[in-house]
Formats: structure tokens, C-alpha cells, sequence
């Protein structure tokens, strides 16, 4: 907790809500404090107590994933976890229940009193939400008792889309933490894990197919010293990847807590990992990557005496080696694909399409050809040729495509989501489009930019403070109104090449994510900036219950 020593170097607005907020939370144990802020919260007179003796009612197995994840939470926190029942009505009891009704999936509404605590769900999912709203209510203190408010809530999502990213071809967390991200993306009530799978710097998914891309394309050299283009190298092999067993655990874990995972499979671009395992998949295969004795380990630059030598990159960036448009390509990817969607039930399959630089088709006498036999424009054209070519494939599956706003270029595919990361202005084009659209812009939704002005650790650049992330209106101004339904949501990026450890993911993370969750889940008329800062000081402290490693760059004066 911070002194009112420490708080004198806070702006006056800061140290007012903090004193304000911390005589409720010593004057009131019942203190009201839910995020992402319901759509109707009325606070009644009175309070339940939650003990080992309060019975866990579910009217039905569908109730059973939500049931269990409240018993896990109150085993991890409390130490203690209630007996479950089927059949709801008696007093002492929390009751899960499903109403099945035409409500948006996701809405709840939680009853307490004095006798019990009822949650009603319009679907599996709603039930699930008003758990994490249970969870909210309790005391952060451990005790065998815990007292609640007596509240009435009635609560429905405002987006259907409410995702989190996170790359895992830069640095490799594992399982561990990939499940606590999970945890955390259940915790706001958001609903979708994007996985960024393979990059130019790591392929992390066991393909039985193809070996090689874990066994190779897996692991690299070293990694670059500081801020790109970096101090030299620190000449240390670095890698992982997760087994097909693994991806299904997590999968079913991600499931249990209603979030879909999308898999992101990159291509045409940042594709180095791949081609390092299979060179064949290059424009020019006999090529050796360039070296660059500055940023590349000893190791590398051995191998790179060999002619026709393909490597993992070291460094970050955009390198010119893509997949090259051929027939033995897209069956490469059809397989890979194929193994990935046995994985992944997501309707979604993300493609990239970011970042493709067109020199390699440029100069390759194939891809001109390509360029000319399919009456195309030109590279850009060619882009669009290979996108939907994938599309094609995978709409023959059941699956549909996601690709970053570049995959607008040349031509959109014809059944292709957008997520418009450059700004804007991809998304309101694809909406115009009648094209379905993720809103993802950098200057509000990139979490690898900073939050201080002065980072004491290195970040890839730019400057989002929790404010902005608030701020945040997935709507655009500029947008015709019509074009409003073609938005599903939005999702904040978590790009790590700055990342190389789970603490500094969780800083950069946390509290933005919290933000993130009112942008998606709170109506705009009830969004409250000052409100929602009322509520901060009281999610730090739940941080520190949960071991979160956060940044406190709210109370730095030089961020506003």
C-alpha cells in the first residue's frame, strides 16, 4: 500500500481518488468493485457469507465448467471449496443456473441476499461470466467466511469480439503461462486467445508433417543484445515449441473457460522459420540468408560460410525471403493447415498477411510468370492471388480467414475478416467492403508500447497509458453508421519482441488489460473514466493477491 508520503508526489487528482478509495476500502469490507463495469449494478442493503457450508447448486451438467472454476478459485485462495448439487432452491447456496433464453451470449444476472447467491445465465457462457463477477465481490483477504454484498445485476457484453493477443514467435513462455494468460482473458470477460504460433524467429507447433519446422525452425542461434539493430549477440541457442498433446490440453483449458483460441499460421510473409527448415519453400532456395556480423552469433555466421545456407533470424524486423507462390508451397501449407485445424476448432484461422515485401517476387523469374499467367496486376496482386488461393482452401473446411489490414491490398478475399492494425482506416475500408472487422489499432491496442514516457526497461517504442487504452472507441467517427454491424470487437496485441521473460509480459499487460475489458464488454454510455479510476486502487490490490507483475505507471506523474 502506498504512504501518504509517496502519494504527495502524485498529481492531486491521483492522490484525491487514492485516499478516497482507500478510507471506503478500511471503512466498508463490502466495497462494489466489478470490471468490466455491468450493465446495471444496484447495491441493496445487507450481505451473504460463503463458507465451507454453503452447497454449490448447478440445475444441470451445463453448469459444471463454471461450478468447477469458482471451487478452484476458492481452493487456491481461501483454501476451502463447496460441495456441489444438482437442483437449486435451497438457503446457504450459490445457484448456477442456464435460462436458455435469446439474450446475446454472455448475458447474466447474479442476485445476493442475505440467503444465497443466484446466477442466471442466458447460456452456458453467462453463467460463466457471473462467476467472474462472484469472484469480484469477494474480500481479497483470506478468511474461512466471506462476506458479499448484497447486489442485483443485470449484465451483457457490448461486442461479440473481445480478444487478447499474444506472439510466441519472438520468445517462447510456455504452457504455464500460456494457461495464467488464459486466466487472465476469462478474469475480464473476454472471450478470444489469438496465438501468434510462427514468425521469422521461431515456429512453436509441432506439424507431425513436417518435423523439421519444430526440430529446426524451433530454435535460433541467439538472440540480439538491447533495442534493434542491437549491441551485438549473446551467442545463446534459444527456442520451443509445443507438441500436438500439448496444444490439445491447452485447447480444452481455454475451452473450460469459454475463450477460443485463433492460431495464427503467418504467410506470405515473415516466414524465415519455415524456410530455414524447408528452403524449397523460398523464391530462391540456394540463397543464403544475408549475414549480418553486427547482430548474428558466432554460430550463424559459421554456417553462413556454406553457400545456400538458410537460418532462423536472430534479429528483428522484415526480411525479404517469403514463400514463394508455388504449387509445392501451397501444398506445404494446405498439410500444415490441415494438422493445425485438427487442433483448433476455432470457425477462425488467422493467415497474417502483414509485413510482405515483394522483393523476392520481384526478381524471381517464377513469380513474374505467376504474375502474368493468372492476369494479375502486379505483386500486390499476387498477394491477393495467394490469400485467397488459402481461403479457398480453407472455406472448403468449414474455417474462415483473419488477416492483418495489408491482406486489403491487390483485393480483398471474398469471405476474409480484417484486423486493422494500421491505424484505422483497413478497418472502416473492409467494412465499406461488407467484410466483417477486428479493430486492432497500434496507437491504442499495441500493449508492447510503453506506459511510462521513460521505460526503466527496453520497449519496442511508442506510448499507450492505461488512459488511452480507455479512451479507446471501437467505433470509428469516421465510419458510415450503416458499417457499425460489420465490427465484431476489438484486440489488444501483445508483439514481444521486448518480452524475453513472463514477468515483463505480465507488466506490459497489466493494468491495460483491465481497460481493454470496459472498452469491449461496458455499454458506452455506462464507460466512466472517472469511475473506472475509482475502481484501480482496489485492482492493484487483486493484482497483488494474484502475484501480478504490473506496472504502476497510473501513478507516475509524467504520464499525464
Amino acid at each position: 500500500m502506498k504512504t501518504f508520503f509517496t502519494l504527495i508526489a502524485y498529481p492531486m487528482k491521483k492522490v484525491f481518488t487514492a485516499i478516497a478509495l482507500l478510507v471506503c476500502m478500511f471503512a466498508n469490507a463490502q466495497e462494489v468493485s466489478i470490471i468490466p463495469q455491468p450493465t446495471n449494478l444496484k447495491v441493496n442493503e445487507g450481505s451473504f457469507s460463503i463458507s465451507a457450508k454453503t452447497t454449490l447448486q448447478i440445475k444441470s451438467a451445463g453448469q459444471q465448467k463454471a461450478a468447477n472454476f469458482l471451487n478452484k478459485y476458492l481452493q487456491e485462495f481461501y483454501g476451502f471449496q463447496l460441495k456441489v448439487t444438482v437442483g437449486v432452491g435451497s438457503k446457504n447456496a450459490i445457484s448456477l443456473v442456464n435460462t436458455n433464453g435469446n439474450a446475446p451470449k454472455g448475458t447474466y444476472t447474479l442476485e445476493s441476499t442475505s440467503n444465497g447467491v443466484a446466477i442466471k445465465g442466458a447460456n452456458e457462457e453467462g453463467v460463466f461470466y457471473g462467476v467472474q463477477s462472484l469472484i469480484q465481490l469477494l474480500p481479497i483477504q483470506k478468511s474461512s467466511s466471506l462476506s458479499i454484498p448484497a447486489v442485483s445485476i443485470q449484465d451483457q457484453p457490448r461486442f461479440v469480439y473481445r480478444g487478447m493477443h499474444l506472439d510466441e514467435g519472438r520468445h517462447f513462455f510456455g504452457m504455464d503461462f500460456v494457461k495464467k494468460y488464459i486466466d487472465f482473458i476469462a478474469m475480464y470477460k473476454l472471450n478470444t486467445f489469438h496465438w501468434h504460433l510462427t514468425e521469422d524467429q521461431g515456429w512453436r507447433i509441432e506439424i507431425k508433417k513436417y518435423p523439421k519446422l519444430t526440430t529446426v525452425g524451433g530454435f535460433r542461434n541467439a538472440n540480439i543484445i538491447g533495442r534493434y539493430p542491437g549491441k551485438g549477440s549473446n551467442n545463446t541457442r534459444y527456442g520451443g515449441f509445443y507438441t500436438q498433446a500439448q496444444i490439445k490440453e491447452i485447447v480444452k483449458y481455454a475451452t473450460d473457460r469459454f475463450v477460443t483460441i485463433i492460431p495464427e499460421i503467418e504467410m506470405p510473409g515473415h516466414a524465415s522459420a519455415a524456410i530455414a527448415a524447408y528452403p524449397e519453400l523460398s523464391c530462391f532456395p540456394n540463397e543464403s540468408t544475408p549475414a549480418i556480423p553486427t547482430m548474428h552469433s558466432a554460430a550463424t555466421l559459421e554456417a553462413l560460410k556454406k553457400p545456400g545456407t538458410k537460418i532462423v533470424q536472430e534479429t528483428w524486423g522484415v526480411f525479404d525471403d517469403v514463400f514463394v507462390p508455388s504449387d509445392n508451397t501451397f501444398t506445404f501449407l494446405q498439410n500444415v493447415l490441415d494438422e493445425v485445424m485438427a487442433l483448433f476448432p476455432s470457425t477462425y484461422i488467422h493467415i497474417g498477411g502483414d509485413e510482405c515485401p515483394k522483393e523476392s517476387w520481384k526478381r524471381s523469374e517464377f513469380c513474374q510468370k505467376l504474375i502474368k499467367e493468372k492476369g494479375l496486376k502486379d505483386e500486390h496482386g499476387l498477394q491477393s492471388y495467394f490469400i485467397g488461393r488459402i481461403e479457398k482452401y480453407l472455406n472448403s473446411k468449414g474455417r474462415q480467414i483473419i488477416g492483418w489490414d495489408e491482406i486489403l491490398e491487390g483485393g480483398l478475399a471474398p469471405n476474409a475478416t480484417v484486423m486493422s492494425w494500421r491505424g484505422e482506416k483497413g478497418g472502416i475500408e473492409a467494412a465499406k467492403e461488407k467484410h466483417t472487422v477486428i479493430m486492432t489499432p497500434g496507437g491504442w491496442m499495441y500493449f508492447d508500447h510503453q506506459q511510462n514516457k521513460k521505460e526503466d526497461s527496453v520497449t519496442i517504442g511508442g506510448y499507450t497509458t492505461i488512459q488511452k487504452v480507455y479512451s479507446y472507441e471501437p467505433l470509428p467517427k469516421e465510419m458510415d453508421p450503416a458499417d457499425h454491424k460489420y465490427v465484431l470487437g476489438a484486440q489488444a496485441n501483445v508483439w514481444t519482441e521486448y518480452m524475453n521473460n513472463t514477468a515483463k509480459a505480465e507488466y506490459m499487460v497489466f493494468p491495460r488489460m483491465s481497460a481493454l475489458s470496459e472498452v469491449l464488454w461496458t455499454s458506452k454510455e455506462n464507460k466512466s473514466w472517472p469511475s473506472f479510476e475509482k475502481k484501480l486502487l482496489h485492482e492493484f490490490k487483486r493484482y497483488d493477491n494474484f502475484k501480478i507483475n504490473y506496472s504502476k505507471a497510473y501513478f507516475n506523474p509524467e504520464n499525464n
